[in-house]
């Protein structure tokens, strides 16, 4: 793997759901890159491209979150001068055409694109991720093979359907009625100003705008999700993730240093590592302690959602861990 500089965890994209039409032109457009790229293939003798392969940049990644609401998106983050990701580049390609449409394969050149790499918190490339109704994921990094990567992928597909996201895309670009039926409903403009407020890093605002939402309606489990973000968001600026893991792995003990690297993990996209980093901590602690890393946990759940699968099977082992 090829590594890169480390960026702050916290510079993150919002994933809005929105759909409009600058991001259905958006998507139009990077699939208008890939067919160029796959005739100057066709030109020079080599392999065509997979037809469900497509260029995308800081620009137009809303469009790909959008359409995470029909096929899962995988994220290949990558750079010309990886040769690693020139090694995976053509096994991800094959795998792609091979579904036949039950996912999209967004290739992102970190280079010309750093915000996305932030937003990712990409150490080392090849970065695979994987984005399912808006939500990002870790899938694995490295030039790994084939069958290794058919398992990630076997794996990305079941999640996907379990969360009811189980589309197929007719042909090289999706279109943008689907794009439009499947997306995410438009945003809630009372979240307008906690949006704009996690956009600019401006955590006292945003914490306001959400409570502001929650003065007139206290049980809205959008906004006391919304305030769960903006606390791990505050919790991790500034954050090194290398620090906080090498902390975690001294101090197996310490509530800080495992909240900490739970919460780089929960921001990074490794949601199972996040919940079983906690509920460790829950099994080897007593009296307040355990307490507090309960609580922790619970906030990590509402972040994700009680729809996830992998929140009830962590809830599981929480309780196992308790009683």
């Amino acid at each position: 793997m090829a590594r890169v500089s480390t960026p702050n965890p916290a510079a993150r994209m919002p994933l809005r759901g929105a759909v409009d039409l600058a991001a259905v032109a958006a998507a139009r457009e990077a699939q208008q890159k890939a067919e160029e790229r796959r005739a100057a293939a066709a030109a020079d003798g080599a392999p065509p491209v997979a037809a469900l392969v497509v260029d995308v940049d800081e620009a137009g990644f809303q469009s790909i979150v959008d359409l995470s609401f029909t096929v899962p998106v995988v994220i290949d983050l990558w750079a010309e001068w990886c040769q690693p990701c020139k090694a995976l580049s053509p096994v991800l390609e094959k795998l792609v055409a091979d579904d036949g449409g039950r996912w999209l394969l967004a290739k992102v050149d970190i280079d010309a694109n750093p915000r996305i790499a932030q937003a990712f918190a990409v150490q080392s490339i090849p970065a695979i991720f994987a984005v399912v109704k808006g939500q990002p994921m870790q899938l694995f990094q490295g030039a790994l093979p084939e069958p290794q990567v058919r398992q990630y992928l076997d794996e990305l597909l079941r999640v996907a359907e379990a969360n009811g996201v189980a589309g197929r895309l007719d042909g090289a670009a999706p279109e943008a009625d689907n794009a439009e039926a499947d997306a995410e409903p438009p945003s809630d403009p009372r979240f307008d100003a906690a949006y704009d407020a996690i956009e600019a890093g401006d955590w006292d605002a945003a914490t306001a705008a959400y409570e502001a939402v929650l003065r007139e309606s206290p049980a809205d489990a959008e906004a006391r999700a919304g305030l769960a973000q903006v606390a791990l968001l505050r919790r991790t600026d500034g954050a090194d993730p290398d620090a906080a893991y090498a902390a975690a792995e001294a101090q197996p003990e310490s509530l800080e240093a495992q909240a900490l690297a739970s919460d780089v993990d929960l921001l990074t996209g490794r949601v199972d590592e996040a919940f079983a980093r906690i509920i460790e901590l829950v099994r080897r602690t007593s009296g307040d302690e355990r307490n507090a890393a309960r609580e922790h946990l619970l906030s990590l759940f509402l972040l994700v959602g009680d729809s996830d699968p992998r929140v009830a099977k962590a809830r599981t082992a929480l309780a196992n861990a308790l009683f």
